[in-house]
């Protein structure tokens, strides 16, 4: 049985095993070598891959140090209520790449959102997520609570989201989790749950607007818009305009807007070239589901790019990412076809652990830090289409999005 395993931390990659005889230590500083006791002699290299490897940061969430009475340090896990010698780092080592350009890749489309947090510890980081009650929302909520994160659960449904709070208190009795009304269909309970926020004096480091519906037949909200446009585009705008103080104030700190592969096939300008605004918030007789949804993801990439461009310089980035194919949610509800078609093709899809991964990603990996403007599928950035990359018609939309506000609110966005 490994150090590892014995210290209840599971067995390390099998890439990383060791040749026997040999045993991996740290220094103070965090650096690792490796002592062989067979020719008693210490190196820096990895006997098998010849990397160096340093420490991840900080202890897990719930490991503290402490020195016994021979002033000997160890580890003491809080949470599973169990002591070690062994650094717990020891098992999230990553490569030295001080001197390369390119970091390694650590994550895929098999990789979970816990996989992800494993040896991070969130304290005093406070994240707010729109419809996280259920799914890929949920599970990145749960993820981020139980290494630290101050979480905000913004939903409009009281009573699931109620729930959902308590299924991550009954796995963590001390997971700071909370909710918060917030209706993307409604601008005025956005502007409410913004004030709300503001009163209470938090920061805000990782806002994930993850919230969106699908398949709905042709209504307006409140405010005389489609709803599919409104809830997943509008809504969302509105939110990151009213918090932008917050995030300003918070830096560095990072937007994640989850999009979708399904922007690719679509486009939001009319035949001159400009943007069309019926094409965002169509007429009944010009509806179709499946292209609202589709545009309302453009706009999401769209945004993004934006809102990346005008806030970065001033600490605040924005990634955007497309979670994985056909994952069962609560989005199919609307729409039976959904259904069909997520039956047929539920051998190949993801979990929603493997769902939440790359919005995790984005959120936390310390490689990301400062960076903005990008577009993620399994953990690694890729390119969106063309249409998304058009910077005129980014701005075309952050205006007009604006504008449509400004229309219905009755005061300029500040």
């Amino acid at each position: 049985m490994s150090a590892l395993r014995y210290a209840g931390l599971g067995d390390t990659d099998s890439e990383d095993e060791l040749p026997p005889g040999w045993e991996e230590r740290s220094t103070k500083d965090g650096w690792i070598y490796y002592a062989n006791h067979v020719e008693l002699k210490t190196q820096w290299d990895h006997p098998k891959t010849g990397k160096k490897k340093r420490i991840a940061g900080d202890l897990p969430y719930g490991w503290e140090q402490e020195t016994d009475e021979k002033g000997q340090i160890y580890f003491v896990d809080h949470i599973n209520k169990r002591t070690t010698y062994l650094d717990p780092r020891l098992a999230f080592t990553v490569e030295d790449t001080s001197d390369k350009q390119i970091i390694r890749q650590r994550y895929d489309g098999n990789s979970s959102a816990l996989d992800i947090l494993q040896g991070r510890d969130l304290s005093g980081k406070v994240a707010i997520i729109t419809g996280s009650n259920s799914g890929i929302g949920f599970e990145t909520a749960r993820s981020l609570a139980l290494h630290g994160a101050h979480v905000i659960l913004a939903c409009r449904n009281r009573t699931r989201v109620s729930e959902a709070i308590q299924k991550i208190l009954e796995e963590w009795h001390k997971a700071k989790v909370e909710a918060m009304t917030l209706d993307l269909a409604s601008l005025l309970s956005v502007q409410q749950f913004a004030e709300t926020f503001k009163a209470r004096n938090l920061p805000l480091h990782i806002l994930i607007l993850n919230a969106a519906v699908f398949g709905l037949p042709w209504q307006l909200t409140r405010d005389g818009l489609e709803t599919t446009f409104q809830v997943n585009h509008l809504g969302h705008f509105y939110l990151v305009q009213l918090l932008e103080d917050i995030l300003r104030r918070s830096i560095p700190s990072r937007v994640i807007i989850v999009s979708s592969e399904s922007h690719r096939f679509t486009d939001l300008k009319d035949s001159s070239g400009k943007l069309d605004f019926n094409l965002l918030s169509p007429p009944k007789k010009e509806y179709w589901a499946m292209l609202a949804y589709n545009r309302s993801k453009l706009c999401n990439i769209l945004f993004s790019n934006e809102l990346n461009r005008r806030w970065s310089p001033h600490g605040v980035t924005s990634n955007v990412l497309h979670p994985g194919n056909m994952m069962y949610s609560n989005l199919h509800r609307s729409w039976w076809l959904y259904t069909l078609l997520f039956s047929l093709a539920r051998p190949f899809t993801k979990s929603m652990q493997q769902g939440a991964a790359n919005t995790v990603y984005c959120a936390v990996a310390p490689e990301l830090e400062g960076l903005g403007g990008m577009y993620f599928n399994n953990c690694c950035r890729c390119l969106s289409s063309q249409q998304s990359q058009n910077q005129v018609t980014a701005a075309a939309l952050w205006e007009l999005s604006e504008r449509l506000v400004q229309e219905r609110v009755g005061s300029p966005i500040i």
